[in-house]
């Protein structure tokens, strides 16, 4: 039913305060909040989603680039467009776990996923980073991810600060293809 911009906002029962478009709702949050896609345990047969998205298509996986040890994917539930996460193949929790050419590769992919925003979306500055253990606030803490979050001046707003919602301006398969096309070539 079309309404024009000066009439009532339409009383709903059980849905709080009415106040027309001063709330956002963001219910696909809820998803990760309850777990989905979490692992039961810390073994890679526990249901770790970091190694069931290399058998997937880069589509269907949001894999942006595929390396010899490490992959480099869209994250499911991005802090801003664009946020990727370098994972290496092999199910380890500790960085210093890692093989040196795991290491390697690592820090290579990330390079390259900083050149590819800046190319795609002209990324004025990034947050990297990776958190060890779930008291580090890693949310998947038994297979080791790197975050690479690109930023823009102005990004931080009162959507995330005080709305505690993040706003993305495109769809998760089209960010793939854009970072995917925009991706440097190997040296």
């Amino acid at each position: 039913m079309l309404r024009s911009m000066t009439s009532e906002p339409e009383q709903q029962i059980g849905v709080g305060t009415q106040d027309a478009f001063q709330r956002l709702w963001t219910p696909h949050r809820m998803a990760y909040i309850q777990g989905e896609n979490k692992p039961t345990g810390p073994g890679a047969d526990d249901g770790c989603p970091f190694c069931s998205i290399p058998a997937k298509s880069d589509e269907d996986g949001l894999v942006v680039r595929r390396g010899d040890h490490v992959y480099a994917v869209l994250n499911l539930y991005p802090y801003n467009g664009g946020h990727l996460m370098t994972v290496p193949y092999r199910h380890v929790a500790d960085y210093t776990d890692l093989t040196g050419p795991e290491t390697i590769e690592l820090a290579e992919l990330t390079k390259q996923a900083m050149t590819a925003l800046r190319t795609a979306s002209g990324a004025h500055g990034f947050n990297i980073g990776m958190n060890q253990g779930g008291v580090a606030g890693a949310g998947i803490a038994a297979h080791l991810h790197q975050h690479i979050v690109p930023r823009w001046g102005g990004d931080t707003n009162f959507m995330p600060v005080v709305g505690h919602t993040r706003v993305l301006p495109q769809l998760l398969a089209d960010t793939r293809k854009m970072l995917a096309e925009a991706w440097p070539t190997a040296d």
